[in-house]
Formats: structure tokens, sequence, C-alpha cells
């Protein structure tokens, strides 16, 4: 499929080992960042007349702008278990689930449809993020920083990079939590507007679920270090999303229940990537293709995924070849490591 098929129905528009290793994901993994005002690792920061815990994630709706914007916003969100509840991330269309170093996980929050007030905690940018982003049409991503080798490649890359520092009052830090866990974003200092379900060029297709499929009621994906148990609840027909044996929530206690959850089977190889450690960053590769599990609707749906370039989306489809739907709402695609 091409990069600009638009294949997300028109409906849709009204619609975290030892503590070293924890260490090493909360002192930013990836050794030198491009640091700005508030990401000066003391957890003081550049609050801007901000305390107490951050906004409770509500979703400003109409965009506070008239105009419509050009590209999705992808925020990376740091998923160690002292960043925990997230903010913002149930307002998400895709969330993104990766392996990072120590086996460890982090996420990806992209937004299209709707903003919420705050998302967060923020962290660093992956290699493979790079690649992911490239099925989006010049999107804006937001994260803490970067490894300095890896700066250059972000800078080259096509897409609208934003660190603490570069948008005034983007960001700023929460005085709950210590940093590295306390970097927040306002989305709408960066991307003031949304742009809507078509800037959603991944390849998804929403509908009908396919015929066949077998019951299946919670799976769990596990990494070396973190994992991910999406339970379905029949009485909100969604995946109620728990890590490392914990319900996931918002800070505004609301659970995280995606309507459809991807278990995509991939390629994770080395990176040229270290954290200060010494840890290796797994390179997540997403352009390619192998086997996925669909979960919709409390069953699971065995595909086939395909991705031709880094421009095209990522479509799944049936022995068949059929496009296989998704359910209306979130969707969660984790990424696991094909065997």
């Amino acid at each position: 499929m091409g990069r600009r098929a638009r294949t997300r129905r028109a409906t849709t528009a009204a619609a975290l080992l030892a503590a070293a290793l924890t260490v090493s994901l909360a002192a930013g993994c990836t050794g030198t960042h491009r640091p700005g005002p508030v990401e000066d690792g003391r957890g003081t920061g550049h609050d801007e007349g901000r305390s107490g815990t951050p906004d409770q994630g509500e979703d400003q709706w109409p965009p506070p702008s008239g105009l419509t914007g050009a590209s999705v916003l992808a925020v990376k969100i740091d998923n160690a278990r002292a960043a925990r509840p997230h903010t913002g991330t149930d307002s998400a269309d895709v969330v993104y689930a990766e392996q990072v170093e120590g086996g460890l996980s982090r996420l990806m929050a992209v937004y299209a449809t709707k903003l919420p007030k705050i998302v967060g905690p923020v962290r660093s940018a992956r290699e493979s993020d790079l690649e992911l982003l490239r099925q989006f049409d010049n999107p804006t991503l937001a994260f803490s920083g970067a490894q300095g080798k890896l700066l250059p490649l972000i800078d080259k890359a096509p897409l609208n990079a934003q660190t603490p520092g570069k948008t005034s009052g983007a960001y700023h830090r929460g005085a709950t939590r210590p940093a590295p866990h306390n970097l927040y974003l306002r989305p709408d200092r960066v991307t003031p507007t949304v742009p809507g379900p078509d800037a959603l060029t991944t390849g998804f297709t929403f509908g009908s679920a396919p015929a066949g499929g077998t019951r299946d009621t919670s799976e769990t994906v596990r990494y070396p270090a973190a994992s991910f148990t999406f339970t379905w609840s029949s009485s909100r027909e969604r995946y109620l999303v728990s890590m490392d044996g914990t319900p996931a929530v918002t800070t505004a206690g609301k659970r995280l229940a995606p309507a459809t959850v991807v278990v995509q089977y991939v390629k994770v190889r080395k990176s040229d990537f270290y954290d200060f450690l010494g840890n290796n960053t797994p390179y997540t590769e997403t352009v390619g293709s192998g086997k996925a599990k669909v979960l919709r609707d409390g069953k699971a749906y065995d595909v086939t995924w395909e991705r031709g370039s880094a421009r095209d989306g990522t479509t799944f489809t049936t022995d068949g070849g059929d496009p296989v739907n998704f359910a209306e709402g979130q969707v969660w695609v984790v990424f696991a490591k094909a065997s």
C-alpha cells in the first residue's frame, strides 16, 4: 500500500531487572543528549510556574485554533515503573510499544484526531523511531533528547523534531516525581491543531471483523524485563492494559483500554548505539513482512503483516490476502521479537 493511500474510514473522525538496569533508563539510556532549559537532569527544571500533578489529560476539542493541522504528533513516552501512571496516552489514536535497553520498554503515542492538554512523561528517541515514523507525512516528534551520535540522523529525517527549549513553554517538569520521569509536553504548543484521521497513513483498515478467529480473552507479550497483558472486557468492549502485572491507568485514574491490539512479530537486532552502562540499544525493524496476531472483539486473528518500504504503511491480511479490519477506537501495536 502506498504511503498516501488513506484507508482509515471516515467514521473515525467522529470518534515498563536489576536496579542498575532501571537506573540505566532513568538516566536517559543513551548518553549525551541535546539539552533544553528543562532537560537539566536535576528535576528543578523550567516549570513555567507549574507544580504538583500534571493536568489530567482532558481533551481539547475542538482544537484551540480553527485551522487544520498538517501532520500527526508522535510523543516518546517513558515506561519505566517510576514513570507511571502516564498522562494523555488514552487520547492517542495509536500507541506503539517497543523493547529498549536492558529488556525494558518504551512507548510512542501518536495523535491525529484529538490532543490532550498534557502528555508524558516524555523521554528520549531511538534509531528505530525514525524508520517507524517514515510512514507519516512530516510528523512532529516530541522527545526529551537523544544520544549525540543519533542526533545527526534525527536532523536529516523528514520530521519536525521538538525537544525541550525549541518551542517556548512546550515542556515543563512536574514536582511530584524525580527527574528524569517528570518531563511533560503541552501538545498545543508544538502542534496547535490536529490533522484528522487521514494523516494516519499507517495502512490500517477499520470496519467489520474478518471471518474466523479464535476466542482469546487475554494475551501477554514479554520482554526480558517488561511485559504487557491485554485482557478483554466484554462490558466495555475493549482490552484492559496491564504493564508488568499492574493495571495501567492514567493520572486521572482512567484505565487504558484500546479497541484493537496488534502483536507484530518483527526482527529485533543490535544497533550501533549503547547506553552509558554498555547496554546495546535494540533496533526494531518495521519494514519487511512477517506474522502478527490481531486482537479485537475478544478474538485473535493470525495474520500476515507487510510494509514494502519505509514510506509505506503496514498492511495486515488474512491467508487469503484480504485486509484485516480493526475495531474503531485506539490501536496498540506491540513489537515482539520473531522466533
